[in-house]
């Protein structure tokens, strides 16, 4: 069914009764949270929810049918996890009629507040999201190292999504694809085909942009995701524009050519609404007979014959039963960077002496769990402001006509993406370097990875897709292609503008979503409860700290075991410290000014026995504050057996058939920038390497 029949599709689901009852719906939820007297409880959505319940059904969709299918008949492929690459892989392969598709997912629909998206801090609290712990690194003997140190029991919160979208339901919705050059590094894994000139199709291909300022070579606008900029903007985005040309930076698409500079976020939104994979990819295809979803299914173990070493199917357990589905060509693994290795390893694929020690049968000797890599942050850099300019708590959720006017027109401050209206991406070293705007020569690409010279060019071929047009012309002017990479094509930082605070957290989500303690926010912040203020949260995106994921039993209800590792490298810490000044120079520029942008001067427990605002001020505090912004990813790694891959460059997990994984997990090393849209990408290109190695089967 081609793309257009499935958006009007779309269009008249999202009409007629429908509409009204929505309606109905949000005016009430607007009187819940106008007459909250400023306090949002972390359950409300549930509250709501179950409220709501009591109404008649909707109608149901038109392949509701298919949500409820024959276990006993197989599958030609079995999808499990339906979030950012399940959805597209499962819209991608039900364009072959003949071909029956099978996902199964563990969480439920999205209801109508998933949809706002200034509410993504509380959705954590919710059954929309899974949430683990990391394991404890507290500071050694001598008081040094270690992590997480402020966090509640010194662990680090880890949030994924749990829900038909997956993390695209929780998460800020911030688009961003990265570097060229990560895609190149990948590359230069023996991963062929996954350089940036492969790649970009595939980007393209998803997107359906609605920007107003961007680089049109490299945006798509016939796909099924939409990608735009938030309807609103407090006066703190323009500020921190103009500081970035101030400090000598370009405004810029950051999902163009440059990297390096400022920018608003460019988001997953339609119409002021968040846009999820599930809302993007599935809910279109709702009507095609082959595409069968699976809600509330909880995926035990991928069954493999181990005599042949073949995946054969899956057990999973719903509605307190225990099914067995087979499939007949292929299963794709796409439960992200924390589920999907858990998975493996509980079905016998994963490291052997680990495995062994729990009972789990070996079938497949592989490194899996290893190089768990994220983006960790630091979420409490606090900024006042001497007029009403941010959104604080209280103010927005006692305000009627703030919440009509996101209902009524699609805008106002409920459509802040999280709260993030804005970012910069930025290379320290050449920051720091007072002739950076010229660029000095870049000697790697990624540690640990040697790639090829840039005398050896990549061939382009046209990639095997099956429904996009992309002008070759496009990449006659590819960036990396003849010249030596610069530091400004290489950001290791980014810095989020966030214009709301841990002094406006009046009801404690948004410290919540953090897992910092309580008395770490009293102490801090109890003078400055409700102040108006902003937060600038500096991001380490090019860890070279490395984690793992192991499991905690041979239970597939237990929680895996997460070591993030955050600053075990000390690049890394130095590299945060650095990214805090950053953040700090921004605020003090003239732009700030106006609104007397001034540092919280409230020195961090834990860190008073450091000089306030030195070098060792800020590494303490980065280790009391490790925060996260969830881009978990590696774990499932893409390379050669030499080169402890889990999956080869066809994504196929290394010494059985019929078996791939499919999203963040895959990744060598994490990207400059956010997972969602390279999750996207990688299912994207997933899809069309099945189509490919299938096109001569019979059905």
């Amino acid at each position: 069914m081609c793309l257009k029949e499935d958006q009007k599709r779309e269009e008249i689901y999202l009409t007629c009764d429908k509409r009204s009852f929505a309606m109905l719906k949000s005016c009430l939820t607007m009187m819940c949270l106008g007459y909250a007297g400023g306090i949002l409880p972390s359950g409300i959505l549930e509250t709501i929810d179950h409220f709501f319940s009591g109404f008649p059904s909707l109608p149901k969709s038109p392949s509701s049918q298919n949500e409820i299918p024959d276990y006993s008949l197989p599958f030609d492929f079995l999808v499990i996890g339906a979030g950012s690459a399940g959805s597209v892989l499962a819209n991608r392969l039900t364009e072959n009629p003949d071909w029956r598709v099978l996902v199964l997912e563990q969480g439920n629909d999205e209801i109508f507040l998933t949809d706002i998206p200034f509410l993504a801090p509380i959705l954590h609290s919710t059954d929309y999201a899974r949430v683990y712990k990391s394991e404890p690194r507290p500071q050694d003997a001598n008081g040094q190292g270690g992590c997480c140190l402020s966090m509640n029991d010194g662990r680090c919160k880890i949030v994924s999504g749990k829900a038909v979208g997956g993390t695209s339901v929780v998460n800020f919705m911030i688009y961003s694809r990265g570097a060229p050059a990560d895609y190149d590094a990948w590359w230069a894994l023996d991963n062929p085909g996954w350089s940036y000139e492969d790649v970009l199709p595939y980007f393209i291909k998803s997107e359906r942009c609605k920007l107003i300022d961007r680089d049109a070579r490299y945006h798509g606008y016939d796909g099924y995701l939409d990608v735009t900029t938030p309807p609103y903007a407090t006066p703190l985005k323009e500020c921190f524009l103009k500081a970035g040309q101030e400090l000598g930076y370009d405004l810029i698409d950051y999902n163009g050519d440059r990297l390096v500079g400022f920018s608003t976020v460019q988001a997953t939104l339609r119409n002021g609404h968040r846009v999820s994979a599930g809302k993007a990819f599935l809910r279109p295809i709702r009507g095609r007979s082959n595409f069968h979803l699976s809600k509330f299914s909880t995926v035990t173990k991928i069954v493999i014959n181990p005599r042949t070493k073949t995946a054969v199917g899956v057990e999973f357990v719903k509605d307190h039963r225990t099914y067995f589905v087979s499939a007949t060509k292929e299963i794709i693994l796409c439960t992200g960077a924390l589920s999907s290795p858990q998975l493996l390893m509980l079905s016998g694929i994963g490291p052997k002496d680990h495995l062994s020690s729990l009972g789990i049968r070996v079938i497949e000797n592989l490194p899996v769990g290893f190089n768990l890599q994220d983006h960790v942050s630091m979420s409490a850099l606090t900024f006042l402001v001497n007029e009403s300019v941010t959104i604080v708590e209280s103010r927005l959720s006692s305000s009627p006509a703030s919440f009509m006017e996101y209902l009524i027109q699609g805008t106002g401050p409920w459509t802040v993406p999280g709260g993030a209206e804005a970012l910069a991406f930025i290379n320290t070293k050449a920051n720091l370097n007072t002739t950076r705007r010229k660029g000095s020569k870049f000697k790697s690409i990624i540690q640990d990875v040697n790639i090829r010279g840039n005398s050896e060019q990549h061939a382009w071929t046209v990639p095997n897709i099956t429904s996009i047009t992309v002008d070759r012309d496009t990449f006659e002017t590819y960036p990396n292609g003849n010249r030596l990479l610069t530091e400004d094509d290489y950001p290791d930082i980014e810095i989020l503008l966030a214009v709301s605070s841990l002094a406006g957290d009046v009801s404690g989500i948004y410290l919540s979503l953090l897992g910092l303690t309580d008395d770490f926010h009293k102490e801090v912040f109890s003078d400055y409860e409700g102040f108006d203020a902003f937060t600038l949260v500096p991001v380490l995106l090019r860890p070279k700290s490395r984690g793992r994921l192991t499991l905690r039993s041979s239970d597939p209800l237990d929680s895996p075991i997460v070591d993030v590792n955050y600053y075990d490298h000390e690049d890394d810490l130095n590299t945060m410290v650095q990214a805090i000044k950053i953040a700090i120079e921004v605020a003090s520029t003239r732009a700030f000014k106006r609104y007397n942008a001034t540092l919280l001067p409230v020195p961090f427990p834990g860190c008073k026995h450091v000089a306030f605002k030195s070098d060792a001020y800020w590494a303490c505090v980065a280790r009391h504050v490790s925060t996260t912004i969830a881009h978990y990813s590696g774990t499932c790694k893409m390379s050669t057996r030499k080169n402890s891959g889990v999956v080869d460059h066809r994504l196929r997990v290394h010494g059985i058939d019929g078996l791939r994984v499919a999203d963040a997990s895959i990744m060598p090393t994490i990207i400059a920038g956010h997972t969602t849209a390279p999750a996207y990408m990688i299912a994207e290109k997933a899809s069309d390497m099945i189509k490919e190695d299938w096109k001569d089967s019979v059905p």
